[in-house]
This record gives structure tokens, C-alpha cells and sequence, in this order.
């Protein structure tokens, strides 16, 4: 098997050596005979000699390689011609291996019919002989402001009779509502001419193509004619016609009247390189009139440059643009035929491309969050992802715990242990923790009795029993409510004490208690205090509106909230707490009665001490819950001393 792959190779070799230096297009052909990668060159020989050169280090390019059975190519006169050539024999071929544009045929486009009288309708189906296309429109309100304005200027007909000149003349039809309401001509009776009605749809075809400026100067040229000539009616409907016309005009994207007709190509690559997007957009009479955005797959890690030439002569023959000039990102070694390749530093045509890349990354997010919806794990990871980059963890952070104190000037002090999986809330592992060893109001040793009582049954130097409810394993990481100090406190725990290796992290508050910022501490090669207090850290700025800052601000938000609610509860417990809670044998019904009855404990308290008060006690409790009352009391009061 290993000589028939030398020998392969070899034999391929051969080949290439017997190339010649000239520009043109390879092939590359597999075992059955089948084409599986077509290429360009400047220089044929040179460029495919670097497939088989053993320092080649992208595993795709291998992978190419070893399929590779036979080798075939093209010599051609300029590298204008290789890069038309490669264009035509991939649309040819469909190489299992070159990058393949996604198809458009989800976006509608704008037809006009190739009929004797045609028509002007959207569509989504494409079939070349049945009429001209413009499009496809991916932003469907811009399709329908186009079509609404060539109605309103040339009442184009809507219904789908097959209209000719005989039938018309024989008297084969009948006018339709649209008529009737001022929305058609009338060509299907004779009221509009054959010349009138295509005059029509080519002053529509120009707006379809963007010469909207041609079109609004036509309009205020008839329109000062027919004032000359004193038809003021005509006059005052070519007025309102050049009104629309300009309103349209003003609410499109206006970049500079110099601009007459140039195509703007930009590209943006997802997050893990593997697709990219290029957007095209073509300008003309300075207004952009067309803004599309196509997706490509990577089959050989192909760079950013090598995309966007394969792209922009696919675009540009889908978009039937013929634009002199071509507005660029980066500089591109290759020249196409009759086009020049521009790269602007400043001006109208730099802020074309910066909105031409703003629409590529738009759809880029658009996808992002489709295919999110679709797949909600998939978003979960991407953030647990950007986490792990974020803090330099070993591995990706699936369990997180975070942790929060309440307590007012030190009295119901508690804390709460919220836990996330996956970047959602597990609320089956939350937990509420009253704090037992600290007294008043210490944030900082609170926060270590809670994470000691956590994690001390997972330490090898302390022996303690797992507590109810206790985790079976460590977390992949500990977010802190707070900044270094927290951090600090919880590390000398965790990483001291316990000698648990968990990454900590902390969300940093400004003056004003927001979150600014997210903290990952550095876990010294040796532990003592001092050095846990001179561990180092990093600080991870977040911008508000990233994803990821809103999920952590939700976590710390989530804690915060469950800490405070077991605190109220806490307190109003507290609040609601009466002596007689602590009588054996008083349920709440009893407890009802008696304050119902006796209205405070003092006087319950007076009348258990003496005959007449006992009697009544008992009249409204029984004679052993009324005891009960009675001995309690009794017993309080003779171990209370006296003032002497």
C-alpha cells in the first residue's frame, strides 16, 4: 500500500515537472476519474509543485493530496482568463473539494416577463427564459418600497391573461377591478398602446437597476415640457410622479452623487474560521441598490483573499454587474478583465465598505442566533467556550457555583450557594446556609465557614461526612459576588485549607454597584497566607453588550437574589417568633386563641399566678393545654429573681 502511494506520488510529480510557467487553470482528478478540486494560477507550474512539498502543514491540503490520482490544466493568456476559467469549471463541475457558494433561492427576486405586454411581480423560483430578473432582495422592505413605487408611477398590469395585439383588437378581453380603481392602464382593451405600455416597464427596468437619478430627470424634464405646452393637468401628474420618485431616492442609502457604478466586497469569518461570509453591494447614481450576503465553506482553510476572488466573479455574474471598478478590503493580486480592484483609505467609498462589513457581520450573528434557536446547546457551549478562553481554564467550566452572604449589622446572617450547568440555573442543587461561627457582621469569614461547610468532605486533609444535599464532586469553577477580598478569603479556603484545586474567579463592582469587570485569580505553587494574598490576578474587561457579560450579570443577579430571599424569610420568622412558640404542647390553634383572648403574653403570664386568672385560662384552653399554660409560667416566675 505504501509503495502504490509512492509510486503516486511520484508519477504526479512527473507531471508537474513537465508543467509550464504560464498562467492558467488545473485540475485535480480522483481515483474513478473524477474532478475534485479546480484551481488558477499565475504561475502553473510553481503553484501546484507546492502541493507536494513535504513541509506542507494544513492537514486539508493532505487530504487533498492523497485523493489526488491524476492532474490536468488549461494554459490561458492572462491571470484575467485563469480566474475566469476556474469560475467557469467549478460552476461546471461542483468540486467535492473547492469552496461552493450557498445558494440564494431562499430570497425573492423582481421579474419582468419576456411577454408581448410583461408584467412586474416577485418570485422565487428562477427560470431565465420566461423573463429578466433583478435580485435576490434579502431585505424583503426594500423589494416591496421598489415594487409599490413602480406602481404607483406606472401602473404595470397584475392579471396573468396572455395579452397580445390581435386578442386585444378582436375584443378577447375584459378590464378587472385594478382598472376600474385607477391601478391600470387599460392595455387589455385598447386604452394603452403596445408602445406606451413597454415604454412603461423600461422606464420600471431602469429603477430596477438603480438609475433612479435617470429616471427622476426624465420625469422633471417631461414635466417642465408639458408646463411649456400649458397642459397643467399632465403636468401636475408628472409632478406628483417626480415627487414619489424623489422621496424614494431620499430614503435610500445615499453615499455621493459622484459614485455612478462600482461593486463594494467585504468579508468576515465566523468564530472558529470554519465559514465565511461575503457581502456585495452595488452602488449606482451614488445610492446602493443592491446588498447581498453570501456564505462559503471552508475546504482547505482557505485564506480570506482566496475566498473573496473566487467570490466576487460568481457575484458578479449572478448580479449581471459590469462596474468598472471594485471596492475591496485588502489588496488582491490578481486583475479581472475590464475591472480594477481599489482599496480606500478615506472618503464616500471607505464608508461603503465599513457599511458593507457591518451588513456582513450583521448576517453573520443573524445565522449565529438561527441556528442557536435551533439548537440551544449549541449557544450554551459557545459561551462556556468563550469562559474557558476568557479565564484560561484547563477545561471547559460545565459546573459553576457561586456564593453570596445577607445579614443586617450581623443579626440572621446567612448565605446562599446557587449552582449553573451548562450556563443553566440547577436549582435542584441550591442551597441555603445559616451561618453558625461568626458573630456580627464579617462578610469575609462568613463566606469561608460557608464554602469550608461546601467542599470539606472532598479534601484528603480533612475527615468529615458529607453533609445532606453536598456535592459529589468539585465544581469547574467558583465565582465570587465581589472583588479581590472575596477572591482572597474563598482561595485561602479552597486552595489552602482544603488543598481543592478549583479555578476562582470574581465579578468586580464600580462606585456605583455595577458590574464592570470579571476577575480570574492565580493559584500560587505554594500556599501560606501571605501568599494566597499576594496571589495574582487578571482582570477580563467585558463590554455591556456582549453575551456573556448579560449571563454572568444574570448568575451574580440570580445569587444575590436567592441569598436575599432566605434572609427575609429568616427574619420575618424571626419577626413573627412569640414565647409561646416555645412551649411544648401549644400548637398554633392554641396560640390563636390564647392572643385572641388575652391579647399579650404579660397578662397571660399574670393571670397563670392567680386562682381566678387559672380558672379562665382553662375556661378557654381545657384543662391540659390550660395546665401546660400554667406550670410554664409558675415555673418562670419562681426562677426569676427578685430586687431585693
Amino acid at each position: 500500500m505504501k509503495h502504490n502511494d509512492e509510486e503516486r506520488i511520484s508519477r504526479l510529480k512527473g507531471i508537474v515537472a513537465a508543467m509550464p510557467e504560464k498562467p492558467g487553470s488545473y485540475q485535480y482528478y480522483d481515483a474513478d476519474g473524477v474532478i475534485i478540486y479546480v484551481g488558477k494560477a499565475k504561475n502553473l507550474k510553481r503553484r501546484v509543485s507546492s502541493y507536494f512539498l513535504k513541509e506542507v502543514d494544513r492537514f486539508k491540503t493532505k487530504v487533498l493530496v492523497s485523493k489526488i490520482h491524476n492532474i490536468s490544466y488549461t494554459v490561458v493568456n492572462s491571470e484575467e482568463d485563469a480566474l475566469l476559467l476556474e469560475n467557469a469549471l467549478i460552476k461546471k463541475y461542483n468540486p467535492r473539494y473547492n469552496v461552493l457558494l450557498k445558494d440564494g433561492k431562499t430570497y425573492p427576486s423582481i421579474c419582468i416577463t419576456n411577454e408581448q405586454f410583461p408584467r412586474i411581480f416577485k418570485t422565487r423560483t428562477i427560470n431565465r427564459k420566461y423573463g429578466t430578473y433583478f435580485g435576490p432582495y434579502s431585505h424583503l422592505g426594500s423589494m416591496y418600497a421598489i415594487l409599490e413605487l413602480i406602481k404607483k408611477l406606472y401602473h404595470p398590469r397584475t392579471c396573468r391573461l396572455p395579452l397580445t395585439t390581435e386578442g386585444i383588437a378582436a375584443g378577447k378581453y375584459k378590464t378587472c377591478l385594478d382598472y376600474h380603481i385607477h391601478n391600470c392602464g387599460g392595455a387589455c382593451i385598447g386604452r394603452q398602446s403596445l408602445e406606451e405600455y413597454r415604454e412603461m416597464i423600461d422606464r420600471a427596468r431602469e429603477i430596477l437597476k438603480g438609475n433612479t437619478r435617470e429616471v427622476s430627470n426624465h420625469l422633471f424634464a417631461e414635466m417642465q415640457k408639458a408646463a411649456e405646452e400649458l397642459r397643467f393637468e399632465d403636468a401636475e401628474e408628472l409632478k406628483q410622479k417626480y415627487l414619489l420618485v424623489e422621496q424614494f431616492c431620499a430614503k435610500s442609502e445615499v453615499v455621493s452623487h459622484t459614485i455612478t457604478d462600482i461593486d463594494v466586497f467585504t468579508i468576515d469569518d465566523d468564530d472558529n474560521k470554519r465559514n465565511a461570509f461575503v457581502n456585495y453591494m452595488h452602488v449606482t447614481n451614488g445610492t446602493i441598490n443592491q446588498s447581498f450576503t453570501y456564505e462559503y465553506k471552508r475546504k482547505l482553510d482557505e485564506s480570506d483573499e482566496e475566498l473573496l476572488l473566487q467570490a466576487i466573479p460568481e457575484i458578479r455574474s449572478r448580479f449581471h454587474s459590469t462596474a468598472k471598478e471594485i471596492v475591496v478590503p485588502f489588496e488582491i493580486d490578481w486583475q479581472l478583465p475590464d475591472a480594477t480592484f481599489f482599496v480606500p483609505q478615506r472618503g464616500d467609498k471607505h464608508h461603503l465598505l465599513e457599511l458593507s462589513l457591518m451588513n456582513c457581520r450583521q448576517y453573520r450573528i443573524d445565522r449565529l442566533k438561527q441556528s442557536e434557536k435551533l439548537n440551544p446547546e449549541q449557544r450554551f457551549t459557545r459561551l462556556m467556550k468563550e469562559l474557558q478562553e476568557k479565564l484560561q481554564l484547563e477545561k471547559m467550566p460545565y459546573t459553576i457555583e457561586l456564593f453570596d452572604n445577607s445579614n443586617i449589622s450581623g443579626t440572621n446572617a446567612v448565605a446562599g450557594c446557587v449552582v449553573y450547568k451548562g450556563m443553566r440555573p440547577s436549582k435542584k442543587d441550591y442551597r441555603k446556609y445559616t451561618i453558625k461561627t461568626v458573630d456580627g457582621p464579617d462578610d469575609y469569614a462568613s463566606m469561608q465557614e460557608v464554602v469550608m461547610r461546601r467542599y470539606a468532605h472532598l479534601s484528603e486533609k480533612v475527615i468529615v461526612e458529607p453533609s445532606q444535599g453536598a456535592p459529589e464532586a468539585a465544581p469547574d469553577l467558583i465565582i465570587c459576588d465581589g472583588g479581590i477580598g472575596q477572591m482572597h478569603c474563598v482561595a485561602e479556603v479552597v486552595w489552602g485549607q482544603l488543598d481543592i484545586d478549583i479555578p476562582i474567579a470574581g465579578l468586580a463592582k464600580n462606585d456605583r454597584h455595577r458590574t464592570r469587570e470579571l476577575l480570574s485569580l492565580h493559584r500560587p505553587a505554594e500556599w501560606s497566607e501571605k501568599t494566597i494574598e499576594e496571589a495574582p490576578y487578571d482582570t477580563v474587561q467585558l463590554k455591556p453588550e456582549d453575551e456573556l457579560f448579560k449571563v454572568l450579570t444574570q448568575m451574580q443577579d440570580e445569587v444575590h437574589r436567592y441569598a436575599i430571599t432566605f434572609h427575609r424569610d429568616k427574619r420575618s420568622r424571626s419577626a413573627l417568633h412569640s414565647e409561646l412558640d416555645d412551649i411544648k404542647g401549644i400548637g398554633p390553634k392554641a396560640k390563636e386563641a390564647i392572643l385572641k383572648h388575652f391579647k399579650s403574653i404579660k397578662k397571660l403570664a399574670e393571670k397563670a399566678n392567680n386562682d381566678e386568672g387559672k380558672a379562665e385560662i382553662i375556661s378557654i384552653l381545657g384543662n391540659s393545654k390550660g395546665q401546660i399554660i400554667i406550670d410554664y409560667f409558675q415555673k418562670k416566675q419562681a426562677e426569676t429573681p427578685t430586687e431585693s
